[in-house]
């Protein structure tokens, strides 16, 4: 049994996650905003009321875990995200802020606070988008998500450099065009679609491939 650690849990590809690795047998500890009886039915653990943009909030995951579970964190999904969009007739520093302190910093906190608790062998996956990458960019616009995203895989492959030696793997991980209430529930795949080929890299993640940029399918994305 492994002990899954997942931000964002509580609704579409969190939510997917957590059936998936409940139904695997793991034990998951969700984190989210607001709890709801769909997680709070599914997870070992949830830990509401929980914002990882707050820094003063962070060191009470790494204490309840720390209490809780008797052995190492084995995957860290760092999956809570927000999406806006701008364009250059309708840019928002406020918007794009706010991205950027939920889509890259907080990850980075977030997985720095519960370092302790991991140990040779862990995968920490953050969930990205291919929208982060420069070179896949030939429509321009969503300022905030694109460089929000961007910066999030240039924090993660940081991070996997720095944790290497220490047997840590870390990904970047693109869900798909995944049917959440973010993008309206438009989209091409499910969120237990996206949880299954998210699963899939995060097990075939390995000290040779840390640091890299998937999509969900397996297919590697140009940064």
């Amino acid at each position: 049994m492994a002990n899954i650690v997942i931000t964002g849990a509580n609704r579409g590809i969190g939510l997917a996650l957590a059936k998936l690795y409940e139904a695997r047998g793991d034990s998951v500890t969700a984190v989210c905003r607001e709890t709801n009886d769909e997680i709070e039915e599914i997870a070992d653990q949830v830990l509401s009321d929980i914002d990882i943009t707050n820094e003063e909030q962070l060191p009470g995951i790494a204490m309840v875990l720390d209490r809780i579970l008797d052995d190492p964190i084995d995957v860290l999904i760092n999956n809570a995200g927000l999406f806006t969009n701008e364009t250059l007739h309708d840019l928002d520093s406020d918007r794009i802020r706010a991205q950027f302190e939920v889509n890259a910093i907080a990850p980075l906190m977030v997985t720095r606070e519960l370092l302790p608790l991991m140990a040779e062998g862990t995968k920490i996956a953050n969930i990205t988008s291919r929208m982060g990458s420069i070179e896949d960019n030939t429509s321009g616009a969503y300022y905030g998500y694109r460089a929000s995203k961007a910066a999030v895989n240039a924090i993660g492959k940081s991070l996997a450099n720095d944790l290497k030696e220490h047997g840590v793997m870390v990904a970047q991980i693109h869900p798909g065009f995944v049917q959440t209430r973010m993008v309206g529930f438009n989209g091409d795949i499910s969120p237990e679609q996206a949880a299954e080929g998210i699963a899939e890299r995060i097990d075939d993640l390995t000290l040779e491939t840390t640091g890299s940029f998937w999509h969900s399918n397996g297919q590697p994305l140009p940064w």
